[in-house]
């Protein structure tokens, strides 16, 4: 049945009830089955996610600019993309992302914590000949400090997802960066190695991971057409956060000694509190003024994701990437000294690979967000990994300086891709709802593989004393998680033919008029029950 249109002569999918222009009211039995023609059964052939157009049993809900079918009020032009496209999602205050504004301030304020975040476990441990030498302890013993910072970055995934889906992701931020200030200050009064375990590496860690997460969740929340570009940027804070803080933790120590140097830091981690106050919520016009908008009731920790196939298959991915994807930056300084070459141009292979790693990020962003490219972001996710195993592999054959340099250039720009790309494709799988349970679920993963990818390596050197055999590890972890990623998107974005034409050939008869099936109208018109000639709401009808 055709809809009669609406204020400016636009066409109502959803005939039935109150028309646009307010004063004309139409059969309940038309608004029913022109609703289901409009929206019920496009999302059946679809098999779209959300729920179909039932009426809703607000009161108002007729009321002109409003209505209860998602084809009227959906954007036009826009669809549920594939696994590897970029979700049109608006927020969980239905607010559409600017793309710019105040979007720029948040995304500053990301920099700096991606910075703090990745930069800080691998800065501290300029500190440890120190501590060494202070404790009495070994190089292994001061390692856990970092074990334990990266273990709560990543470790707390889930705990971060239930504060910031419970608190919201500012007050999170605050209390996060409260704590990663307060271990780093009292980490300066400590007397033994184990209370450096307990302040630095628990309660800076659990701060920086509250920064963390919370941060992506509200650069997804800022940006869609330009997100691509604001993750480059954003991932970029980490190797240039990396090249300054090092330095620094060196000229403070040389000043002030260890525990100046902690207590200095812990200062400059309040500026996270800084970051965490630019993460202005988003808020929809006049939500003041609209007593009957309520925001839906959100899971503290939704494992809903886990239905999601696309999701199940970058988590593994993910998780087998990790194992190796953090192991050549740890090896390489020892594997040039192995070669014969002086500590200070072995060290200096770490810059070059940093340099590079800053201006690889922003670029990978940039290339993921042309229209052309975005489209296939998981299939560039899974080339990046590729290429980044390939290059370990490589990297392997070095016997010269020389060698090990083109080995960390290429090694950086393979690096920055993936950190540019890992959490832009997740944020276009899952969309805006489902991110802040679903980065937390994969950062638990992640954090297993991060415990076991490096002193797995360790193990393998100690028993083979042989670098090459180490990398090629390495590059094999990674390869394995750029073919899990790349088969299982190619499984799931296609769907056998014969599935479909059975699908088609068992189709009831159609009506010719205006190709409603008249059963399924039927079937939809029985969970609807008329009273006076209205459609009546019950909570088991409505969505």
């Amino acid at each position: 049945m055709r809809a009669a249109p609406g204020a400016g002569g636009e066409k109502d999918p959803c005939p039935g009830g109150r028309s646009r222009d307010g004063r004309t009211w139409k059969p309940a039995r038309a608004k029913a089955e022109g609703c289901f023609t409009a929206c019920v059964r496009p999302a059946r052939r679809a098999r779209l996610q959300g729920p179909p157009c039932f009426p809703t049993p607000a009161a108002g809900a007729d009321l002109p600019g409003s209505s209860s079918c998602p084809a009227r009020d959906a954007e036009p032009g826009t669809s549920p993309p594939a696994m590897g496209g970029a979700v049109v999602d608006e927020g969980p205050t239905g607010v559409p992302a600017p793309d710019g504004g105040w979007g720029w301030a948040v995304l500053a304020g990301c920099f700096v914590i991606t910075g703090f975040s990745y930069a800080f476990p691998k800065a501290v441990s300029v500190f440890f000949k120190e501590l060494m030498r202070e404790f009495g302890i070994g190089y292994s013993d001061t390692a856990w400090i970092s074990s334990i910072l990266l273990a709560m970055l990543y470790g707390t995934g889930p705990l971060c997802s239930v504060c910031v889906n419970r608190f919201g992701c500012r007050p999170v931020m605050l209390v996060g960066g409260l704590l990663a200030s307060l271990g780093m200050v009292a980490a300066s009064f400590c007397r033994s190695v184990i209370q450096l375990y307990f302040t630095t590496g628990v309660l800076t860690g659990l701060g920086l991971a509250l920064n963390f997460q919370p941060s992506l969740i509200m650069l997804n929340r800022y940006f869609h057409e330009r997100r691509p570009v604001a993750n480059g940027l954003a991932a970029a804070g980490s190797p240039v956060f990396l090249c300054a803080l090092s330095p620094l933790g060196q000229l403070l120590q040389d000043h002030y000694g260890w525990r100046g140097g902690f207590l200095i830091l812990g200062g400059l981690l309040l500026n996270c509190c800084v970051c965490a106050a630019l993460m202005r919520p988003l808020e929809a016009a006049g939500a003041g003024s609209a007593p009957g908008a309520q925001r839906p009731p959100r899971r503290l920790l939704d494992l809903s994701v886990f239905r999601d196939r696309g999701f199940v298959v970058y988590a593994v991915a993910a998780s087998v990437m990790v194992l190796g994807l953090f192991v050549p930056p740890v090896f390489v300084v020892s594997y040039a000294k192995d070669l014969g070459v002086p500590d200070a141009r072995a060290a200096f292979l770490l810059t070059v690979l940093g340099f590079i790693d800053i201006f690889a990020r922003p670029t990978a962003g940039f290339i993921t967000g042309l229209p052309r490219v975005r489209p296939y972001s998981v299939y560039l996710f899974s080339f990046s990994m590729f290429f980044n195993g390939f290059t370990d592999l490589t990297g392997s054959t070095a016997s010269s300086y020389g060698g090990l340099v083109v080995f960390c250039i290429f090694f950086g720009i393979s690096y920055g891709m993936v950190g540019a790309l890992q959490f832009e494709v997740l944020m276009a799988i899952v969309g805006t709802h489902k991110f802040s349970s679903a980065i937390g679920l994969v950062l638990l993963l992640e954090a297993i593989a991060v415990l076991i990818g490096p002193p797995s390596g360790g193990k393998l050197l100690d028993a083979t004393h042989v670098y090459q055999f180490v990398f090629v590890l390495a590059g094999a972890e990674v390869l394995t998680a750029a073919l899990v990623l790349l088969l299982g998107n190619l499984c799931i974005g296609k769907r056998p033919a014969g599935a479909a034409e059975e699908e088609e050939g068992h189709k009831p008869p159609v009506d010719d008029r205006d190709g409603v099936d008249s059963r399924e109208v039927e079937q939809f018109l029985k969970a609807e029950p008329e009273k006076a000639g209205e459609t009546a709401h019950t909570p088991e009808t409505s969505v």
